[in-house]
């Protein structure tokens, strides 16, 4: 039996603070543990990415009490702005980075201490392939210690659906790089048309951002068509994905977008901008068409002519919820993501020291 230690936030557990990064570490660590590896797992305290010098020593702490060859993988959040603490145990641990989304993405700052983080690792682990190649183009890392392992989906009853398609979720933190601003703007230009719009996601990271959305959407005089619901998780998540038709995702940046899938895994459309990884999450039906719209990001103008499109065309509707039933079919399960990410610890050899 093969052993892997893995360094996770410590919010992990938060049902206040949902988010894809930590599900994904959750179920990578009962699915190697469902494959036969002895998983133990690590929260690492701090205020990731923006460490204190007391939350790096903490992980250095941690890391040095993992055995001689130890396997261990590391939340992206937690390595790349770490890169000295990990490079002190580059050469006796086998370290591998869990990459959601690049830090350097949102904190340029943090661009060179997470290129060190990296190439410290015996491997990286991305979970898109948009990431991978964002990864090789911006640090310049070995191709052959680069993978990905994209996320599975649960399967999930198919969504009954409304003919008029007016119940529209948006699913995700509300935050600027979200994009909840683009698509209030995007509803504002729709107030002629009959829809309710339902934001899923935690309110508390940017809450001067949430209050200036709450006066936008007053002064548009849509604030009783959008309902700010708060984190939702599990059965009431669940709900939330039933009584939907259409969901909208206007990131501004997204290194994949499980959401999307989750969507998808109930025959639900997606809207989306084609940023990073949302159009390869988004993929196509079997017939070769998108089971949604995908539209330019930072485009509110863009995303408000798709929804119209959305909501005044019914056989368009029909043609993308078909699209959605039939891409359903392809989706992988969390399995598949777990063996995936197998292979890429078992590329690592444990008698080759890291080459930086």
């Amino acid at each position: 039996m093969r052993t892997v230690h893995i360094v996770v936030p410590n919010d992990i557990d938060d049902l206040r603070r949902p988010s894809g990064g930590n599900h994904y570490d959750r179920r990578i660590a009962s699915g190697l543990g469902a494959a036969g590896w002895s998983v133990h797992e690590h929260a690492a305290w701090g205020a990731w990415p923006r460490p204190s010098a007391a939350d790096r020593a903490r992980l250095a702490r941690l890391l040095a009490a993992r055995p001689d060859g130890a396997m261990v993988v590391i939340d992206g959040l937690v390595a790349s702005p770490s890169p000295d603490v990990l490079a002190l145990e580059a050469e006796r641990l086998q370290l591998v980075v869990l990459v959601h989304m690049p830090v350097g993405d949102h904190h340029p700052e943090l661009r060179e201490p997470e290129r060190r983080a990296l190439m410290a690792a015996a491997a990286v682990v991305t979970t898109s392939e948009w990431s991978r190649r964002r990864l090789l183009d911006r640090y310049d890392l070995p191709p052959d210690r680069v993978h990905v392992a994209t996320p599975g989906a649960d399967a999930a009853p198919l969504a009954p659906g409304s003919d008029g398609g007016t119940r529209l979720l948006c699913v995700a933190a509300v935050t600027l790089h979200k994009g909840h601003d683009l698509l209030v703007e995007a509803l504002a230009n729709l107030a002629d048309r009959p829809w309710l719009c339902t934001f899923v996601g935690p309110v508390d990271r940017e809450p001067e951002f949430v209050e200036i959305l709450r006066q936008r959407c007053a002064e548009h005089g849509i604030a009783d068509r959008i309902d700010f619901a708060g984190p939702c998780t599990g059965p009431d998540l669940g709900d939330r994905y039933a009584g939907a038709d259409l969901l909208v995702i206007a990131s501004r940046r997204e290194a994949y977008g499980m959401v999307v899938t989750e969507a998808l895994a109930r025959g639900i459309p997606v809207l989306a901008t084609a940023t990073g990884g949302l159009p390869e999450a988004l993929g196509y039906a079997p017939d070769g068409g998108r089971p949604g719209l995908v539209v330019p990001p930072d485009d509110p103008a863009a995303l408000a002519a798709a929804l119209r499109q959305w909501l005044a065309d019914p056989d368009g509707r029909d043609t993308l919820r078909r699209r959605a039933w039939e891409r359903r079919l392809t989706l992988t399960g969390w399995d598949h993501t777990a063996t995936l990410f197998a292979q890429a610890l078992s590329a690592v050899e444990p008698d080759v020291a890291v080459r930086r």
